[in-house]
């Protein structure tokens, strides 16, 4: 009887070992997935990709849109709502924006212009639905053979549904997403709608206020080597933030008159490449680099990194937080590099 029960023990102590084995095991694959698996947000009480006190759903999967930025489609619609938004070149000196939503949907976003193959892998990386109008034949390929998840305007032209064309501004420049029915339309591609967010890295309240480095009253960025496009951050104290400018102009909503605000500037430079006659790019958005992060007023050099597709700022491996609010990430080209494109002045 005492060796039927030792036999026992033995076999739920082995089949108890197995069990913990293989947690571990499926804990360290899940790891090694990144973002691609779902991982609870630790506060619900708090936006993942914002850090500030949620007004709506944390589990709201985020909506990455192309927004226009030539000049004839400026001022935007919906581009300080949005949590973090890219801004890269598209072709010659012009930007381009991918405005992320996770924290709130606006009414209307746009206009929204075409697909751009680094624009579609960092909506990917932040698990975000992808949404843009149009797009060159290759790129489509490219993102039904990558699986990206996608809602392509040029299906939706003027439907009055999804898209809409505005009477005051012409093609391309002129077409808006109605975010109210993305996530309807979403649902009828077999899209989940939601989504559990690991947070990004944010500073607590008191290392939001002792953010250091040097004074940074004003960033400059300029994208076409010949002031054609030039970018502008310039710090309001009273409510600590940088209001956005284009070539001298404040960035304001359309229809409001809201200014475009950021609470983290984060430039960052890397390699791109010309890729055809149309001036379109490839752009090395996985390599990381270097990078500086301006906050509260001040700017330091860190270095960028992507992590589970994610853009952040890195110092000596370990990641440095954002600030809790708006993200803005400017990309530069390494040629002629952060040096040359980037003004900061005290003043």
């Amino acid at each position: 009887m005492r060796k039927t029960a030792l036999s026992l023990l033995a076999l739920l102590i082995l089949s108890l070992a197995a069990c913990s084995g293989e947690e571990e095991q499926a804990s360290q694959d899940n790891a090694s997935h990144g973002q691609a698996v779902t991982e609870k947000n630790e506060n619900p009480d708090v936006s993942p990709l914002t850090g500030l006190p949620a007004e709506g759903n944390t589990e709201q999967r985020a909506v990455g849109v192309m927004v226009n930025n030539h000049p004839k489609a400026r001022p935007q619609t919906g581009l300080s709502k949005a949590d973090i938004v890219f801004e890269m070149l598209a072709e010659g000196s012009i930007t381009r924006f991918l405005a992320i939503y996770q924290s709130q949907q606006p009414d209307v976003v746009g206009p929204v212009r075409s697909a751009r193959e680094y624009y579609f892998d960092l909506a990917d990386g932040y698990d975000a639905l992808y949404v843009y109008h149009g797009a060159a034949n290759f790129v489509n390929d490219m993102i039904a053979d990558e699986g990206i998840e996608h809602l392509d305007g040029a299906l939706h032209d003027n439907d009055g549904n999804l898209f809409k064309r505005s009477s005051d501004r012409s093609a391309p420049h002129n077409s808006y997403l109605q975010f109210a029915s993305v996530n309807d339309m979403a649902e009828q591609k077999g899209y989940n709608v939601t989504q559990s967010y690991q947070p990004l890295p944010f500073a607590d309240e008191d290392e939001a206020a002792a953010a250091s480095g040097d004074e940074a009253a004003s960033v400059t960025i300029d994208y076409s080597g010949g002031m054609k496009n030039v970018v502008t951050y310039s710090y309001d104290e009273g409510n600590a933030v940088y209001n956005r400018y284009s070539n001298g102009n404040q960035s304001i909503e359309k229809d409001a008159d809201e200014p475009v605000t950021a609470d983290n500037l984060f430039i960052i430079e890397t390699p791109h490449e010309i890729i055809d006659d149309a001036g379109r790019r490839e752009i090395d958005i996985t390599s990381g680099g270097d990078a500086y992060l301006v906050q509260k007023g001040h700017i330091r050099k860190v270095q960028w990194e992507n992590r589970d597709g994610r853009i952040i700022p890195v110092k000596n491996g370990d990641p440095v937080p954002f600030v809790p609010g708006k993200t803005w990430i400017n990309v530069v080209p390494a040629d002629p590099g952060m040096a040359q494109s980037v003004t900061v002045s005290n003043e």
